[in-house]
């Protein structure tokens, strides 16, 4: 599984990303390899125009799909297909984010559009860790997979606001206090936990960890090390090490 499709399994249907440090870039990473794939939040996303063919803003994203899967030629550069990836989402709430749908109105847009559908689904504020409040993730009930994503660098640093988003959370979940060294242990027990990565997760949806920023050989041993965590303490498929920067997979760890 050298590819970044089929290590996550999203070559179909809707794919959610939670977490923190690398869900953007995976999303778009994903997006430029899939054909006729949709990008789409259930919260606020910066403006990713330039990471897709075209976006609409609209609050009827199904008759959005609609107009362009019966547009001809004329109407959308060489044809339909030049409007892929596609970009959806409700409003443009300031200069530099769009909103997001409600989880329910993506499942909509899941059920109209035959090709996969990819979700931001929380927010971490650029941080390399998090732990969902009680309104997060909002992941839609249609779901068919998860991704909950952390970093490696991460590791090493203090569980602190600069390097964690809700730092109080995770120290809740981990059995940490703020300001403790991150270990590999404590960031594979918060992709494993129930509180954690794998909150919210649907019925029948399959959850699959990734662990970003591998960019040497320490890192992996670190992303082996927070993998082995995961498995001894979730049943998951398999953990994904990669640097998603260069839209890399590193290994795949079943």
């Amino acid at each position: 599984m050298n590819d970044i499709v089929d290590a996550l399994g999203a070559a179909a249907g809707t794919t959610c990303l939670v977490g923190a440090g690398g869900k953007k870039t995976t999303l778009y990473a994903l997006a430029d390899r899939l054909d006729r794939a949709v990008l789409t939040a259930t919260v606020r996303i910066p403006i990713f125009d330039r990471e897709v063919a075209a976006v609409r803003v609209t609050g009827d994203p199904v008759s959005a799909l609609d107009a362009i899967e019966g547009a001809d030629a004329a109407e959308v550069a060489n044809g339909p297909e030049d409007a892929f990836p596609l970009g959806l989402v409700p409003e443009r709430e300031r200069d530099d984010r769009y909103r997001g749908y409600d989880p329910e109105v993506v499942d909509e847009i899941g059920a109209a559009h035959d090709g996969p559908v990819l979700v931001k689904a929380d927010g971490a504020r650029t941080r390399l860790l998090k732990a969902p409040n009680d309104r997060e993730p909002q992941v839609p009930a249609g779901a068919d997979r998860v991704i909950p994503v952390a970093s490696v660098g991460a590791v090493g640093e203090p569980l602190t606001a600069e390097t964690v988003h809700r730092p109080e959370r995770v120290a809740a979940i981990a059995d940490a206090a703020v300001g403790d060294e991150i270990t590999p242990e404590l960031v594979g027990g918060v992709l494993a936990h129930e509180r954690g990565g794998l909150k919210g997760i649907p019925d029948g949806a399959t959850a699959v960890p990734l662990v970003n920023a591998v960019d040497d050989a320490d890192d992996e041993a670190t992303a082996r090390e927070i993998a082995r965590v995961v498995h001894e303490r979730a049943d998951v498929p398999r953990v994904v090490l990669a640097r998603m920067i260069e839209g890399e997979i590193v290994d795949v760890v079943e």
